[in-house]
């Protein structure tokens, strides 16, 4: 998901509507929809008011019609609003949704009655309605998304946020549904935590397309440094972030490598990398590929170091829960003798809207022992006090299934006296998580996003993907 390429969230609205209760109210809460959507910036793809009775749907033949309309614009449509302004037909609701054949998210809402309208003429009965509409879905196999509250008016702040938040369980589910990762080189010898298997993500529809760093490093070699190609690498990294005293011939080193890189993303129409950054592009190129990795993932086209596969698909699907980029993090220090706090760090790739310190700098521990004039690349910036949710999804290869764990906690701005990209936070029961992590033998690598989002990707990894989620809480 290119930032530049972000399109306007469809929706398919479905009303449902029974005979013997008003039809008056099908056409106002087209109106709530309709007043709530603009606002929201939301396209919808409905029945016209003059296709069925006021666009409801009660019976198997409009519910052949709404299907039909859905599938004709299958490729727009996000997901599916269930609205029950009355009891609404359970039959018509499910048939609409199984021949639409969308495969695609559902939110069930239902309309609130009134204790002073309950007469014959504004009486709703959604609340009951509902549990049989939902009923239905769960005998048809249709996974589906619930509102926080079981009736709740489309006006409500309840909904809005009900409705906000699906959105994003959309982003996630069609967007991982068909991704394509690129794994650039080999898994690193010493890191066996990056272990995946490619068949149960395939499994998924989730692809992954390899080739080996020294095509990168050799392509990137032969290019011409005077390129225009080249030039506009360059540019693009010197108005991406400072440089101080990082030498201009390392600054052209990481543009060629940038280009080629490009290239073959474009040409693999790959949305996401993993990159063997340790060791061999310092030894064998003679400069980190961290300012890269920043940019693309800055560019919402998320990079992983170490060759991470799991680890830069859990990135793609946060960017796409949170709207906002991802980082790929270590959990990687207790913070002093607090047990709900840590520190998170990697050497210097996290797209520079966590970093608004940024510089592009060089990477002490590789240094040490590679020189450091071969790591110049890696990036330096703390991200300060904000919002955090983290998450990472792992493939368990032994028990033929893909694993994740999502959770919140808070980005502080206690004191870190140290280099690379880093943050402390403070996260609720985190020995308890700590516990989890290891006994269920996830990766060191954890991903983060500024933004309020485990409940999205809970509810689209575990409820759509069928995948095995824990919630810390």
């Amino acid at each position: 998901m290119n930032a530049a390429t972000k399109k306007t969230p469809c929706l398919g609205v479905l009303y449902g509507n029974r005979d013997f209760f008003p039809d008056h109210l099908v056409a106002e809460a087209r109106a709530d929809i309709d007043q709530l959507f603009k606002k929201l910036g939301i396209r919808t793809v409905q029945l016209d008011e003059k296709a069925t009775k006021l666009g409801g749907v009660e019976s198997h033949a409009e519910a052949r019609r709404c299907a039909e309309l859905f599938r004709h614009h299958a490729d727009e449509i996000d997901g599916v609003l269930v609205v029950l302004p009355n009891f609404g037909d359970e039959k018509g609701v499910a048939d609409t949704l199984k021949l639409a054949r969308l495969n695609k998210p559902v939110l069930i809402q239902a309309y609130p009655d009134d204790l002073k309208q309950l007469s014959p003429a504004r009486r709703r009965d959604s609340f009951c309605g509902k549990i049989s509409v939902c009923n239905n879905l769960v005998q048809a196999g249709i996974p589906f998304t619930l509102t926080r509250k079981h009736v709740c008016h489309p006006a409500s702040d309840s909904f809005t946020e009900d409705l906000r938040n699906f959105i994003g369980v959309c982003r996630v589910v069609n967007g991982l549904r068909g991704v394509r990762l690129g794994a650039v080189g080999a898994r690193p010898g010493a890191f066996n935590t990056v272990r995946f298997s490619e068949k149960l993500l395939e499994r998924h529809g989730i692809s992954v397309t390899t080739v080996d760093l020294s095509e990168i490093i050799g392509k990137a070699t032969k290019l011409d440094p005077s390129s225009p190609a080249v030039a506009s690498k360059l540019s693009e990294i010197k108005s991406y972030a400072p440089a101080p005293g990082v030498p201009e011939e390392k600054l052209v080193q990481m543009a060629k490598m940038g280009v080629v890189l490009t290239d073959w993303m474009q040409a693999n129409a790959i949305d996401a990398t993993a990159i063997q950054c340790w060791t061999s592009v310092q030894q064998n190129y003679g400069c980190n590929v961290c300012t890269l990795m920043s940019m693309m993932s800055d560019k919402f086209m998320p990079s992983a170091c170490e060759v991470d596969v799991t680890g830069v698909l859990t990135m793609y699907a946060m960017q796409l829960a949170g709207d906002t980029p991802a980082a790929l993090v270590d959990w990687n220090n207790n913070y002093a003798d607090d047990e709900n706090k840590c520190v998170l760090f990697h050497c210097g790739n996290w797209a520079k809207s966590f970093l608004p310190d940024i510089k592009i700098a060089n990477a002490p521990i590789l240094g040490s022992t590679l020189g450091v004039e071969n790591t110049y690349g890696a990036l330096e910036g703390r991200t300060p006090a904000g919002p955090l949710t983290f998450g990472r999804v792992t493939t368990a290869d032994a028990d033929g299934c893909i694993r994740a764990y999502v959770g919140e906690g808070q980005l502080t701005n206690d004191p870190l006296d140290t280099f690379g990209n880093r943050a402390v936070a403070h996260v609720p029961g985190l020995q308890r998580l700590m516990q989890y992590v290891c006994r269920n033998g996830f990766e060191h690598h954890v991903v983060m996003t500024v933004s309020r989002s485990a409940d999205i990707l809970e509810e689209a990894f575990g409820n759509y993907l069928g995948w095995d989620v824990h919630r810390h809480q």
